[in-house]
């Protein structure tokens, strides 16, 4: 894995960008020029030390690559490719002269890359399926830069906020799709590259893969068979992951159900596999669940003992590292986990994508028994009558929390009804948001795309879910959480064969009565101990709302309430001081998640925006 970044018509200040880029890639740092044509390379050196040097040649094609492609021996043998070093840089490389851009159909791994074409004059940048690896790119009055972070683009020009997108931010808690913080800067989307020619920098994005197809094609088959092959695409999936590297594999390790398989199976390739979770006091140490995997399997388990007294002064540090306002708040044991890994290993294993492909969130129950984005009159009415009557819920992981948030996105429909299901921030209150009332219209149209589909509502939510929040907001927290340390996250559950298979299967195989991640639970039975396989979700789980109110209160009442707060650009304040000061009937969990969407507003804005400013 790497950092890259490049220009057309733009120098860039190369000693500038290889400090803020210098994490991503500590190993050897290179520039490649070429006419108007700027690469820029940072390399984190895995497989094939000696001969994966980059940029790399070939013919007429010049690659800069972020990355790792699992499969490239097999693609090697596929096509005859006549390469000279064991780097997948250089299978790319051969297959795109042979193949052009068809050759990412083969391509089982996560990629951000740009290949030039001196033949053509033509620069083509390109990501892999599920967004894993990011790449952003500023375009304006024929200028071109790009980059693997926001932060290095910003480094290299001043840059204007994009006060429509932060509106979006703020009502939905991620970014959509290509959206950024800044004008004229987006990130190319999951799934799609883009060319663009020398003589006039134009980007124009295509499209080379998307889930829904997958979706669509419906495969009946017995269940005892999917479970099998399951199995199977796991298997294949964590081999290729670890023997894909010249350098130790590890395993991140929560309490629950996905990175626990990863685990087990890992271990039979790996005899001496490192295992490493975080830890907390109370309701949310996950350590004990973690610690029994790590024992029947007996790997060399590493527990973090997260102290708050640091996190007071890490904090900034964490959210500004994501160049953009950044919501998810367990970006912070994500954080620590990595950096604690890195003392260890330089490569690791997480469960990233179970829950948005094999169906293991609660939201995903009611859905798999009645569409919510298409409800009746009276499912619409009976909602909306008992969301009224409701008192607001406290605690997130109780019974009467899911009949609440259930009472209400079932009282809405359409969009609304997929917000109010998923982030759930401002939902309910959104008339003291100071936006535009048209930011959320592409959101809307997108949506209302996926819901003309012949597909269930599971189907729909799930389709959305892997497309939106785990592009737009979970695969960004662990890249920028790992490679802020040097640190490779490889996430098997995403292998190309797992989301060409699963998304085909019944929603009984994924959802049955009250019962989560079926396929997955009945796999569980043969690898992971019995207390895990019923456990509900769970993920590197923080108390947010007690570091709200309590270690982290200080800080962020700073931020808020400075004469210079900028979300006062995007919310009533008075609002913010009744929230702030507990004056509204708002659920606790709820009213934590608004008050850190705000903060880290303020934060990106002083730490980043305004940094160099």
């Amino acid at each position: 894995m790497c950092g890259i970044a490049g220009s057309i018509n733009f120098k860039l200040d190369i000693p500038v960008l290889t400090r803020s880029l210098l994490h991503r890639g500590p190993d050897e740092q290179t520039t490649y020029e070429q006419e108007n044509l700027i690469l820029h390379h940072h390399r984190l050196a895995i497989l094939d030390v000696a001969g994966g040097h980059q940029p790399m040649h070939y013919e007429h094609l010049t690659i800069i690559f972020n990355g790792e492609i699992y499969n490239h021996q097999d693609v090697r043998t596929k096509y005859s490719l006549n390469c000279h070093t064991n780097s997948d840089t250089e299978t790319i490389l051969h297959a795109y002269a042979k193949l052009g851009s068809a050759c990412f159909n083969d391509f089982d791994g996560m990629f951000a890359l740009a290949i030039y074409d001196r033949k053509n004059k033509e620069l083509m940048l390109v990501r892999d399926r599920a967004g894993k690896k990011p790449l952003y790119y500023y375009s304006d009055q024929g200028q071109l830069i790009f980059a693997s972070e926001l932060n290095a683009i910003r480094s290299q020009m001043e840059l204007e906020a994009d006060t429509h997108n932060l509106q979006q931010y703020v009502r939905m808690g991620y970014f959509y799709k290509s959206a950024t913080p800044y004008r004229y800067v987006k990130e190319l989307p999951a799934g799609s590259f883009a060319r663009i020619s020398l003589h006039d920098p134009a980007v124009k994005v295509e499209h080379w893969w998307d889930i829904n197809p997958f979706y669509l094609k419906r495969i009946e088959e017995p269940f005892e068979e999917a479970l099998r092959r399951t199995d199977d695409l796991l298997h294949k999936a964590v081999k290729r992951r670890i023997e894909s590297s010249d350098l130790e594999v590890g395993s991140f390790l929560s309490g629950g159900i996905d990175s626990g398989l990863v685990s087990a199976i890992a271990r039979q390739y790996n005899p001496g596999l490192n295992t490493f979770t975080v830890s907390f006091e109370g309701q949310y140490d996950e350590a004990p669940l973690a610690r029994l995997v790590a024992d029947r399997y007996k790997t060399n388990h590493h527990e973090i003992r997260i102290s708050f007294d640091s996190l007071k002064d890490d904090i900034e540090k964490i959210l500004s590292n994501y160049g953009e306002p950044f919501f998810d708040s367990s970006a912070i044991p994500s954080y620590y986990v990595s950096r604690e890994a890195k003392k260890h290993l330089t490569v690791i294993l997480n469960g990233d994508g179970g829950d948005e492909l094999f169906g293991g969130y609660r939201r995903y129950v009611p859905f798999a028994k009645y569409d919510f984005f298409k409800p009746g009159l009276a499912v619409n009415a009976a909602a909306r009558l008992m969301k009224a009557v409701l008192p607001a819920s406290h605690d997130k992981k109780s019974k009467y929390n899911y009949l609440y948030r259930l009472a209400s996105f079932a009282s809405k429909s359409g969009l609304d009804t997929y917000l109010a299901a998923t982030m759930d921030i401002f939902e309910g209150y959104d008339k003291y948001l100071l936006s535009d009332k048209h930011i959320l219209d592409q959101v809307r149209y997108d949506f209302d795309k996926v819901n003309s589909f012949p597909l269930t509502g599971l189907q729909k939510l799930m389709q959305l879910d892997f497309s939106n929040i785990l592009a737009g907001n979970l695969l960004v927290k662990m890249d920028i959480a790992t490679m802020a340390h040097s640190l490779e996250g490889r996430s098997p559950l995403l292998s190309r064969e797992l989301i060409e298979y699963i998304p085909s299967l019944p929603d009984r195989y994924k959802i049955s009565g009250s019962q989560t991640k079926v396929i997955l639970r009945e796999l569980a039975k043969k690898y992971l101990p019995e207390q895990l396989i019923s456990q509900p979700k769970r993920g590197f789980e923080i108390p947010l709302k007690q570091w709200v109110d309590d270690q982290l209160k200080p800080v962020i009442g700073d931020y808020l309430f400075s004469r210079q707060a900028y979300h006062q650009n995007f919310i009533e304040p008075s609002f913010v001081k009744k929230i702030w000061n507990n004056q509204l009937s708002v659920g606790s969990e709820k009213r934590a998640k608004m008050i850190w969407t705000l903060f880290a507003l303020e934060v990106w804005y002083q730490k980043c925006y305004c940094k160099n400013g």
